[in-house]
């Protein structure tokens, strides 16, 4: 086994579970409401990834399997966004903002040459850019929402001006779902000084060279940047379209 992987064992186990508890435990003690989802959480990231460590051979091997594959991706990540944004029945627009972010951004990389044209390189692209439109479409829709409806008065004053329902809702929300941003951008500025993403880890793990590490890091980084931002440009869209609402 290599020096540089993680070694599965019981120690591994109780270092997990350790670390669960004691998220649960910060979040009810200092009552953020979220102690039930910390462990359910958990439970289904130990559970789907052993699934994917299981199929994830398999699903590499083909073409058509990793296609597939991606298309479960965007299927999750849009009721994933759906139910943080809404509810499921109502938010399925969310799809358009997760797909229009990550899927034209996706083939542009692959078709400039700028990364192998892999399965193993391919997946692992495609989910950390579905999962940045996923979080930027959640976020900036529930903020964008909850102007809407906080700032109401606002709104309607704004069509009382004169003002279109759409331009009246762009004027509320289109600031503060900008926020949504935000994450990408602390990631970007602040990549090699506070911290050391995924993907330049994984390469030098897989044997590439620092400034190949780098390269990829920093792609990936803008990438997700562009990603995030067409998904919440699209997301503002729908909900003052009123296309993504609340009951």
């Amino acid at each position: 086994m290599s020096r540089s992987a993680i070694t599965v064992g019981p120690s591994f186990a109780v270092v997990l579970a350790v670390l669960v508890v004691l998220t649960a435990a910060v979040a009810l003690v200092g009552r953020l409401g979220v102690s039930r989802a910390v462990v359910t959480a958990a439970v289904r990231a130990v559970v789907q990834l052993g699934a994917v460590s299981l199929l994830i051979a398999a699903v590499l091997r083909s073409w058509w399997a990793t296609a597939a594959f991606v298309a479960v991706m965007l299927a999750v990540a849009t009721a994933t966004s759906a139910r943080r944004v809404t509810t499921l029945r109502r938010g399925w627009p969310v799809a358009a903002p997760i797909t229009i972010g990550a899927l034209p951004v996706g083939a542009g990389i692959v078709a400039a040459h700028t990364m192998p044209w892999t399965t193993v390189a391919v997946l692992p692209i495609a989910g950390i850019l579905i999962g940045g439109a996923m979080t930027a479409t959640s976020l900036s829709g529930r903020r964008a929402l909850d102007e809407l409806r906080d700032r109401h008065g606002e709104y309607e004053a704004a069509l009382a001006l004169g003002f279109l329902p759409r331009d009246a809702a762009l004027e509320v929300c289109r600031p503060t779902a900008g926020q949504a941003l935000v994450p990408a951008l602390d990631q970007t500025r602040t990549v090699g000084l506070v911290t050391l993403p995924g993907a330049f880890v994984g390469v030098l793990l897989g044997g590439g060279t620092p400034v190949q590490a780098g390269a990829t890091q920093l792609l990936v980084l803008v990438a997700l940047l562009a990603v995030e931002a067409i998904a919440v440009a699209v997301t503002v869209e729908l909900v003052a379209a009123g296309m993504l609402r609340r009951d």
